[in-house]
């Protein structure tokens, strides 16, 4: 049994997404909103804690309680949907920024940062897999001349290149870790999945189960490649970019 953490969408809002990752047999520590919802979600395969998202010590705490609740960990989800967070961001404005960047920047930099350096110390075979749910911009809808589709704030389209830049980082720069393994993978706007969270976690662990299946190891030459959500992952990782 593989030992999931799960970052980037609090339950109860990603609830549906971990509850497919704990059915395929997986246990699964996830983020809740509140300490009180936390006790709510624990479950045989589902275990949460809160967080605070602009502190890195807050960061380095959740991936020790979830070593010490599922004894190990062995995979990684990071996942940024686009289309979650412009629910909360819909406007640009001011007073949000903080907030917004906390929420989509800085929670997925301090978690990748302090997972990172846990694994360095432990040194044992890892999967990590860096999903976006990918929502158009202004400049992507007239560059695609949409038509009824309301564009992403500034904030979240920011974030969503942040998010990209981050996982293409991590992927190259730990190339040469023989114990892990790294997978970035996009769901466009326009991909069949893109409204099934329950189709998209189940293309996850079907993703993550055939990167720990590979014999070679990830090369400095293809990583930071983007897979496609739903297609088949390939030697090499490379689909698309």
């Amino acid at each position: 049994m593989s030992n999931t953490l799960f970052i980037g969408k609090d339950l109860p809002d990603g609830l549906s997404f971990a509850e497919t990752i704990a059915d395929s047999g997986r246990k699964v520590f996830a983020i809740s909103k509140s300490e009180a919802e936390a006790t709510q979600f624990d479950s045989e395969n589902i275990f949460c804690t809160t967080w605070n998202k602009s502190s890195a010590v807050s960061a380095h705490s959740v991936i020790i309680r979830a070593e010490t609740k599922l004894e190990n960990l062995d995979e990684a989800i990071f996942f940024f949907d686009a289309s979650y967070f412009c629910s909360q961001f819909e406007i640009d404005r001011t007073e949000d920024v903080s907030v917004a960047v906390d929420q989509m920047i800085n929670a997925f930099l301090y978690s990748t940062a302090e997972l990172l350096k846990r694994l360095e110390q432990r040194k044992e075979k890892t999967a990590i897999l860096f999903l976006v749910k990918e929502y158009p911009s202004k400049y992507d809808i007239i560059s695609s001349k949409s038509a009824g589709i309301v564009p992403a704030s500034t904030v979240v389209s920011a974030a969503q290149a942040a998010f990209c830049a981050l996982a293409e980082s991590f992927s190259t720069n730990v190339s040469d870790k023989d114990y892990l393994s790294v997978v970035l993978a996009k769901c466009a706007f326009n991909n069949e999945l893109y409204k099934s969270e329950d189709s998209i976690a189940d293309w996850a662990i079907s993703a993550l189960n055939s990167v720990k299946s590979l014999k070679n190891q990830q090369s400095v030459k293809h990583a930071g490649n983007w897979n496609k959500v739903g297609s088949k992952i390939q030697t090499g990782f490379l689909l698309f970019k």
